[in-house]
């Protein structure tokens, strides 16, 4: 029989940040209480929570501690050792499981998954020496990405490869450790969609969004994706499907290739929430912070589709170069709703909250976004 964790019940979120916080600030609005493990006191997350176990991921005793004072668990970043989710299932139910996270958290062993599962990939090469990044780059003709098999994000750990003579400079980049070399593909736009999958096996998925990056780093999100309607079906297939393969309890966030050739491919996963999915608290029926919460406590699944279009903004801490940003001007000339995510040190290129725009027009509003994030110096150009 599924559990069931009702309202008036405590959900335990490992890890602190910004995706956490926005977790625990829907948890609250349903009537949950909300307890949270960071390796950093007064976490993002941590500020809202009724208690926060601040402590190393490592930390067995102090997971056991966190586990008593909650009725279920789920987690808002990858970089979690298995051992310490292993130890919390044997406590408590954990969304989504620890395999998932394994499988997740290691670039090798999702893109083999994805590739065993009969979902498009990118050509992928696992390289542990110098000797085999040449064989492998020479497979491809020299062009691709070497990234680090774990622990990478924001573009973080990743060389582009395009001639022979990259291949010395790459591998002493990422200091020798484990890496995946993929093949570069060609793309016309970044998408992602965003599913959800409960125990009953109950999906939801949202409207896929077209993704804009700067220096690795998201800059923009656009809902609905501007492609071809097929498309965005098909996109959502490969996301239910990938879901029902990893059997997922939770939330997870699917980042795609949409290729010059009109076809689809699967670049990572995501088994959380996700940058790209923040309008959703604006631009949908059900947020992905609300949707994370009904997965994981057994809940029917909310709807998930569109009340408007809307475009999400990062704020990079670039924008308090020059002090504070003037958040009552910002909001007088730019009809926006503002995420701040109570950090306290703005820095380059450290993501420090959001504004979303809603509306009819979605060119208007992609106009407006682009505006002020250039005008406010949002992120790096």
């Amino acid at each position: 029989m599924t559990q069931v964790i009702l309202p008036g019940k405590t959900i335990g979120m490992v890890g602190g940040g910004q995706l956490g916080r926005m977790v625990g600030l829907a948890a609250r609005h349903m009537g949950y209480g909300f307890v949270v493990f960071s390796p950093e006191s007064g976490s993002p997350a941590g500020q809202i929570a009724d208690q926060e176990f601040v402590g190393s991921f490592d930390d067995l005793i102090l997971f056991a501690q966190f586990a008593e004072a909650v009725d279920v668990v789920t987690f808002e970043f990858e970089n979690i050792p298995c051992r310490s989710m292993q130890l919390l299932e044997s406590l408590k139910s954990v969304h989504p499981s620890s395999h998932i996270l394994e499988t997740t958290q290691h670039r090798l062993r999702e893109k083999t998954f994805l590739r065993e599962a009969g979902i498009p990939v990118a050509r992928f090469f696992a390289v542990n020496s110098i000797e085999e990044l040449e064989t492998a780059a020479a497979s491809i003709g020299f062009n691709g990405v070497l990234k680090t098999a774990a622990f990478g994000y924001d573009g973080k750990g990743q060389c582009r490869i395009k001639s022979k003579s990259d291949l010395t400079a790459a591998w002493a980049v990422n200091k020798g450790v484990p890496c995946v070399l993929e093949e570069w593909v060609s793309f016309k736009k970044e998408i992602s969609v965003m599913v959800a999958r409960n125990a009953l096996g109950e999906v939801a998925v949202y409207p896929a969004v077209e993704n804009i990056h700067v220096d690795h780093i998201l800059h923009m999100s656009i809902s609905p994706a501007r492609i071809d309607p097929a498309f965005m079906i098909a996109a959502s297939e490969l996301a239910v499907k990938i879901a029902d393969k990893l059997k997922l309890v939770g939330i997870l966030g699917v980042e795609m290739f949409y290729l010059d050739n009109g076809s689809l491919v699967v670049n990572e996963l995501a088994p959380r929430t996700h940058n790209s999915g923040h309008h959703t608290i604006e631009a949908s029926i059900t947020s992905q912070f609300e949707q994370q919460i009904r997965a994981v406590c057994g809940l029917p699944l909310g709807p998930t589709y569109s009340v408007s279009p809307a475009v999400m903004v990062n704020i990079l801490g670039d924008a308090w170069s020059d002090g504070v940003p003037p958040w009552d001007r910002i909001l007088t000339d730019f009809p926006a709703s503002l995420h701040l995510y109570g950090k306290s040190e703005p820095r380059p290129k450290r993501k420090m909250g959001h504004l979303t725009f809603t509306g009819s027009s979605q060119e208007t509003l992609t106009l407006q976004a682009e505006s002020v994030a250039r005008k406010y110096r949002f992120t790096q150009f």
